[in-house]
């Protein structure tokens, strides 16, 4: 995965190079912060005009996990107390603002899910396509005529039951998000950013020191974490065992989806620190790339299919309800396997960089 370079960051200088760094994500977070009060404080839904707000809340997020990240990965040249105490802070507001989208993306990825199952033509972008989904043999979604139609009777109240549950947890999700970005842990969250747009509080190490030895440090955890996936199971289409757990009364995450969420952060981390060695001249990994961005799916999918096993929980539902979510949820199973094949596919790969 490592690609040889000239490392601009040996030296003296990496501490300079850490402190540019951050003041930039630094100084974008309070840009984003300045342009998500003046367009009125919408965290996710872009109505009544409100893109703008949604592109700061997205920027807001985006700065605030990089900084984070780099706390993370550059620890030994920061004040360990300072940076302790940032990080955690970082990683709720990321998460607070982050919820509402994520709600969002899962009601309309599953509803676009039941159209497709369905038989329905309401989203023709949804349809199967073996390129689109490597991991999925032609024929894993095909049904019988009597399959079909029991599943058309239960979709429309499965569909239902779905926006009910995800719209309420938005609506939840997005009173939080104002309420945190009022609150006075979040205006503590902002002043430190503002001290560290303008002062990074380095140690003594980060001028004796170049960034590489702890940027390949975290590129090693991610390797040992690749190295524990079961990338053997990933090259096959299916996966049975993933299905055990599937609508069973236990309702604690699957558990082969926890090492593959975890490299997934790791991924993130070792991005982040190629971008504070090399900057604006960081390479383009297209082999990472395609990666996260199966990781990307694999996680959607995975929450996806957990929100439709916790609906088809739901006491009292009726059996064509129930049937309809059980098909939901072993598709957006299959697609969890399918983005796992499109990893191992692209981490088996040969490096291929790009400037």
């Amino acid at each position: 995965m490592a690609q040889q370079h000239l490392d601009p960051t040996a030296g003296p200088v990496a501490g300079d190079t850490l402190e540019a760094y951050l003041q930039a994500q630094a100084t974008e977070f309070l840009r984003a912060l300045r342009q998500h009060r003046e367009t009125g404080g919408t965290t996710a839904t872009a109505t009544n005009g409100a893109e703008e707000a949604v592109d700061a809340a997205r920027a807001l997020r985006r700065s605030a996990r990089r900084i984070s990240g780099t706390l993370h990965t550059f620890r030994p040249f920061l004040d360990e107390g300072w940076s302790e105490g940032m990080r955690p802070e970082l990683a709720w507001l990321s998460g607070t603002l982050a919820r509402e989208h994520a709600y969002g993306a899962r009601l309309e990825r599953l509803l676009a899910a039941l159209h497709r199952l369905s038989g329905s033509s309401a989203f023709p972008a949804q349809a199967s396509d073996p390129d689109a989904h490597p991991g999925t043999h032609p024929g894993a979604r095909a049904q019988l005529p009597s399959e079909k139609g029991a599943l058309t009777v239960g979709a429309a109240k499965a569909g239902a039951l779905l926006e009910r549950q995800l719209t309420l947890a938005r609506t939840r999700a997005h009173s939080a998000a104002l309420q945190a970005l009022g609150s006075s842990r979040f205006h503590a969250v902002a002043d430190n950013v503002a001290v560290l747009a303008s002062e990074v509080p380095l140690t003594a190490s980060a001028s004796a020191t170049g960034l590489k030895p702890l940027a390949a440090a975290a590129e090693e955890r991610l390797r040992d974490a690749v190295a524990g996936l079961p990338l053997i199971t990933a090259g096959h289409p299916y996966n049975a065992e993933a299905l055990v757990h599937g609508l069973s009364a236990d309702t604690a995450p699957q558990p082969q989806d926890s090492p593959w969420h975890q490299v997934r952060l790791l991924l993130r981390l070792h991005r982040y620190a190629c971008e504070v060695r090399f900057g604006d001249e960081a390479p383009v990994d297209v082999r990472l790339l395609t990666a996260g961005q199966a990781l990307d799916r694999h996680r959607d999918a995975a929450e996806a299919a957990a929100a439709a096993a916790s609906a088809a929980r739901t006491p009292r539902i009726a059996p064509a309800t129930a049937y309809a979510l059980g098909v939901l949820h072993a598709d957006q199973r299959h697609e969890v396997e399918a983005a796992r094949f499109a990893f191992q596919r692209a981490w088996m790969r040969e490096t291929v960089g790009t400037p």
